[in-house]
């Protein structure tokens, strides 16, 4: 189990499963829960943000889980159904078979992919809603992807992926222990001394940048003192890290055997699963973190600029972490 230990703050998918896993002499075996999620898309960001209203600033957003996804209960126009949390994922993503009968408005340029190959995309469409608990969207965009995947994988309908592009004038606090979102609507009029009370004690917690990259969630995390780039990404069960970086930050992991990855494509990705001895993010030096190791070539044309590594469930869920997207602020709790 990793463990995070922070310095004082002075007053801060397409996805991907674990297909299998094995010793180092090759010899594979299945496992229980499946592994990491991208959402790799290849089309320009969405044009527009979708008009955001909200029957009350402050909100709390029950979730279940699948695996170690998050499920929230949302609508689209009059289709209702499970929609997993990707921060990885940079809008609105419907499932294609529940989301059949509608005009596309834009046809994929190309087919997206991924780490495991080739997926199929119908082309993005309007929408005129979607609502999950006091919160409601009108006019936006959407892509429609195949998840048939992930809802052979986990047992349960997908109906699709709520996206960076959704949350981008919220504050955004996850807790995983009591399965919560609590989400509050920053305001233009926002007072700049608004705290939520989850904030409120500044010891209990580190801040630290994010940044968005077409609409994709970014932080950065030193590691044997270099800065790595990183998606944070609520959709992705596991961490990665880029089997191409430079030796002295591989030194650092700990491989322990044999996996591999598959996903929407038909292909499987051999990878290393391991850990990672240390990493720091913000004030927070994080100890025996559980990571992949794999070739992230491929996502450097799905994100237009390569990225060192991934954040997902293994870290995010270890304490309760927080966004501040409008502020571009991470909270992480020790």
């Amino acid at each position: 189990m990793a463990s995070i230990h922070c310095l004082p703050v002075r007053i801060c998918c397409l996805l991907l499963f674990l297909a299998g896993s094995g010793n180092s002499m090759g010899v594979h075996s299945k496992v229980n829960s499946p592994d990491p999620g991208i959402l790799c898309n290849n089309k320009l960001p969405f044009e527009k943000d979708p008009v955001v209203k909200t029957d009350s600033a402050n909100c709390i957003i029950p979730f279940s889980r699948a695996g170690n996804l998050i499920i929230i209960r949302a609508k689209v126009d009059t289709v209702e159904g499970n929609f997993i949390l990707d921060t990885g994922a940079p809008g609105l993503v419907l499932n294609i078979p529940y989301f059949r009968n509608y005009t596309t408005i834009e046809q994929p340029e190309e087919i997206q992919g991924g780490l495991t190959g080739r997926v199929e995309d119908a082309g993005r469409v309007h929408i005129d809603s979607l609502g999950f608990g006091p919160v409601h969207y009108y006019k936006a965009e959407a892509d429609r992807i195949n998840l048939g995947h992930i809802e052979n994988r986990k047992g349960i309908k997908i109906h699709g992926l709520l996206g960076m592009q959704l949350f981008k004038h919220f504050e955004m606090i996850i807790d995983y222990e009591n399965n919560l979102i609590y989400l509050h609507h920053l305001s233009k009029k926002e007072d700049k001394n608004y705290r939520h009370p989850l904030l409120q004690d500044p010891a209990a917690y580190v801040e630290t940048p994010i940044n968005f990259i077409e609409n994709k969630l970014i932080t950065y995390v030193y590691s044997a003192g270099k800065k790595l780039s990183f998606v944070v990404d609520s959709g992705a069960e596991s961490n990665l890290i880029d089997s191409r970086l430079p030796d002295k930050i591989m030194d650092n992991v700990i491989v322990n055997k044999r996996v591999f990855l598959s996903g929407t494509g038909s292909a499987k990705v051999e990878a290393l699963s391991g850990s990672i001895n240390t990493l720091k993010i913000g004030n927070c030096e994080v100890a025996n973190l559980p990571v992949i190791v794999t070739n992230l070539e491929k996502l450097c044309f799905a994100y237009n600029r390569c990225l060192d590594g991934m954040l997902g469930f293994d870290f995010l869920s270890r304490q309760k972490i927080g966004f501040n997207f409008v502020k571009r602020k991470m909270y992480i709790w020790k």
